[in-house]
């Protein structure tokens, strides 16, 4: 089954109205975006926000039980020339980049102790990634990373989450005018896993911004990527892919506000699913305000379905506030292996086996090329060769 619409340059105020009312408008949440876990109520699991996420798996993070009592392993590996720092929830740079829009996220920033952040300076281009690893070692953990890249310089940035433990962050992202950033987060959790976490991503004028979400691991993992725009001229990246196995949930929900004119942003996120009671969620919103003149945005969802006994809920929204755009678009696809594939692959001789584990490398290769450090591709490869042994 699938979905999608697009409008084109030129399309009238009365078509992006149509777009908005027929959008399920995930944009606006129940509450207010606040730092104040107060201000958002205990969710009951019938808001839009809340809808599709198993409440009882979260381990008491969305109703304030959970009490900070674990143990996260945490090493920071810095190019030369980039500072970490860590500091008082009073710095100036935390919070920068969002504001939570969940009463988990806003639990983790009320709960953090010291925030860490890690600076890259003006015009530095950088050779080697920022690597920041994560490991678990069981309890519940809160955290909060702010990655502040100065105008014009260039880094990639990679957190890599492995382990067990419950845990809850927010992360933010500043890149600065003119800079360019490549964010990767990987989530290879051991299976009893919980892990919250809202990217806050500010992207400055004519700034370049792409962010890579690759889950395989975890009980249950949900994930609240976001982008705004400082100035016009911005351009942000969203790619993602996730393996959900038996009984896992995983939960991806972006939103990028266009709030500033000629700006770009593109989403392509990708999932393969099996064994029963797995579960993907994937809610991609687009909101295009009324200055953000001039932008051009498209968000894709693709879902490979391997056997019977999984579950994929995929929202595209998109809302649009004014007439005067390049273009807009967005598509979700949720499928079995397609039938001629692989017929024409077992025509060539290719084993049954093999031929579907060739149509899921080559549906995921896309993306896992364009993470820029090849420890990591190759990494994710042999998790997907390790992941079809068990069902393909």
């Amino acid at each position: 089954m699938a979905e999608a619409q697009n409008i084109p340059a030129g399309s009238t105020t009365a078509g992006a109205i149509a777009v908005a009312a027929e959008s399920t408008v995930a944009t606006r949440m129940s509450a207010p975006p606040s730092f104040d876990v107060a201000d958002f109520p205990v969710p009951h699991g019938r808001e839009e926000e809340w809808r599709f996420t198993p409440l009882a798996r979260l381990k008491g993070l969305h109703d304030g039980t959970a009490v900070a009592n674990g143990t996260m392993k945490a090493q920071i590996d810095a190019p030369e020339g980039v500072t970490v720092e860590s500091v008082e929830r009073g710095d100036e740079r935390i919070g920068k980049a969002g504001t939570p829009v969940d009463r988990v996220a806003a639990q983790a920033f009320s709960s953090f102790a010291k925030a860490t952040v890690v600076t890259v300076p003006k015009e530095t281009v950088l050779d080697e990634p920022i690597r920041v690893a994560l490991h678990g070692e069981g309890g519940t953990t809160f955290g909060h990373t702010v990655f502040d890249v100065k105008p014009f310089a260039e880094a990639i940035i990679v957190i890599d989450h492995t382990g067990d433990g419950v845990r809850a962050a927010n992360v933010d992202i500043l890149v600065g005018d003119g800079a360019k950033v490549t964010f990767v987060s990987v989530q290879d959790w051991d299976d009893t896993a919980v892990h919250t976490s809202q990217h806050n991503a500010l992207v400055g004028r004519d700034a370049s911004f792409k962010s890579v979400v690759v889950t395989f691991g975890g009980d249950l993992v949900r994930l609240h990527p976001r982008v705004t725009y400082a100035g016009p001229g911005g351009e942000a990246e969203m790619l993602g892919l996730y393996f959900t196995d038996a009984g896992q949930h995983q939960e991806h929900r972006l939103l990028v506000t266009h709030d500033a004119p000629h700006c770009k942003s593109n989403v392509v996120y990708k999932g393969a699913l099996q064994g029963q009671d797995a579960h993907a969620v994937w809610i991609g919103d687009v909101l295009i305000e009324k200055s953000a003149e001039g932008t051009d945005t498209y968000e894709m969802n693709r879902n490979l379905v391997l056997t019977d006994g999984a579950r994929v809920d995929s929202v595209p929204n998109l809302e649009i506030e004014t007439g005067e755009i390049v273009g807009a678009g967005h598509a979700s696809a949720t499928g079995r292996f397609d039938d001629e594939q692989l017929f024409y692959l077992q025509a060539r001789g290719i084993p049954a086996d093999e031929a579907r584990r060739l149509v899921v490398r080559g549906f995921f290769a896309e993306l896992v090329q364009q993470i820029g450090v090849d420890d990591i591709e190759e990494r994710l490869i042999a998790k997907i060769e390790a992941e079809l042994q068990g069902s393909v």
